[in-house]
């Protein structure tokens, strides 16, 4: 018998070109009016946000080969992705990332030194989410992020959270993971959960290309966000380097969820330009025509050009770069300050209150390490 032709494709909404003009798919003009009502000081923010996530990405990269972290995860080439999605949120909203977006933390409001922190080894932990506007942990067990996301959206739900038609108070929850976590049965319990419990979430997908060092065209014979619909959700697909598809793609869906029509998906097709983590070595399955088909792409050179036909002046462009040199700058003279933690911090957090076996323990750890020459540590 002959194969049946299949045929799973799905239009790509896109805003701006490669080559900066604004000139909306025919699936992107519903969005263009979010765009619109932007005033320039947000669409300057977007340029400013990608430029110092590039530069703080360049500074985590020399730290870590110089010694100073035990990893570093580049986002090099998807700022455009995350930036945008992550200004499309409100301040009740409630962001589960993967390890990744590290821009979406600092404007959540996360001082980026405990980043560095969580990957120089110097804490247990990280952050609290309270206290870093609804940010919570990175996760580096792939895809299981969704369903704490899940849960939490369940939560939200039940609480009355939801679908009250005030916009102060009704909230949504957005989560962050990359095409190699879409292979996670994680991932897809997740969608199961939120689809049975309608819950007011937005899935967003990173779609890079890479799962480390295997292709999303050996993970997935059909486009990402077409499990969307598979899951009884809204799936799109978006040009991830175009933040401001990126923006108005996700604050769309973030708003629907927030009146309570349910979770959505959305799958940004993008690019990792450096390396899966410093422990990668892309050279090895790569070639460098991909790359430079990417490279021609690059979301914050896309933007610019935008912006400077829009008027934007050569000073508003130094001025931006000399705050995202002086960001990284400060950022790694602090994380060259951080000190390695005390004993007792391994104990402190298992629980939230005082703990006999905690007590115990440390109090073995003591005596275990006074017997040796020179005391404990």
């Amino acid at each position: 018998m002959a194969a049946r032709e299949r045929d799973f494709t799905a239009p790509t909404v896109q805003l701006l070109t490669p080559a900066g003009e604004l000139r909306p798919t025919p699936e992107a003009e519903p969005y263009l009016p979010l765009v619109e009502a932007l005033p320039d000081s947000a669409l300057e923010q977007f340029y400013r946000d990608m430029a110092i996530s590039r530069r703080i990405d360049i500074a985590g990269a020399n730290l870590q080969r110089q010694g100073q972290l035990a990893l570093w995860v580049p986002s090099h080439g998807q700022e455009a992705a995350q930036v945008g999605s992550a200004r499309a949120a409100r301040e009740q909203d409630h962001i589960f990332p993967s390890y990744r977006e590290h821009i979406v933390g600092m404007i959540r409001g996360l001082d980026p030194v405990n980043i560095l922190s969580l990957l120089r080894g110097a804490t247990l932990g990280g952050w609290n989410p309270a206290e870093n506007g609804n940010f919570h942990l990175y996760t580096l067990v792939l895809a299981s992020q969704t369903l704490h996301a899940t849960g939490y959206a369940m939560g939200i739900r039940f609480d009355g959270l939801v679908g009250t038609g005030d916009p102060e108070t009704d909230a949504a929850v957005l989560v962050y993971y990359g095409d190699g976590a879409t292979s996670q049965g994680d991932a897809s319990e997740a969608l199961v959960f939120a689809s049975s419990y309608q819950t007011p979430q937005v899935f967003f997908i990173q779609n890079n290309q890479w799962a480390i060092s295997v292709p999303v065209s050996r993970q997935s014979r059909s486009p990402l966000s077409l499990r969307g619909g598979g899951f009884g959700m809204p799936g799109v697909r978006i040009d991830g380097n175009d933040v401001l598809v990126s923006y108005a793609v996700t604050r769309q869906s973030l708003e629907e969820a927030r009146s309570g029509a349910g979770p959505s998906l959305i799958e940004a097709l993008t690019y990792r330009m450096g390396a899966h983590t410093t422990a990668d070595d892309p050279t090895k399955y790569r070639t460098d025509a991909e790359v430079a088909y990417w490279a021609e792409r690059d979301p914050i050179t896309r933007y610019r050009t935008w912006l400077e036909g829009r008027g934007a002046s050569a000073a508003f462009f130094d001025e931006v770069d000399a705050e995202a040199a002086d960001v990284a700058a400060d950022l790694r003279r602090r994380a060259l300050e951080l000190t390695a933690p005390t004993r007792d911090t391994i104990f402190a957090h298992v629980y939230s209150e005082p703990h006999p076996l905690m007590a115990e323990e440390f109090a073995w750890l003591d005596a275990y390490e006074s017997g040796f020459e020179g005391g404990a540590a």
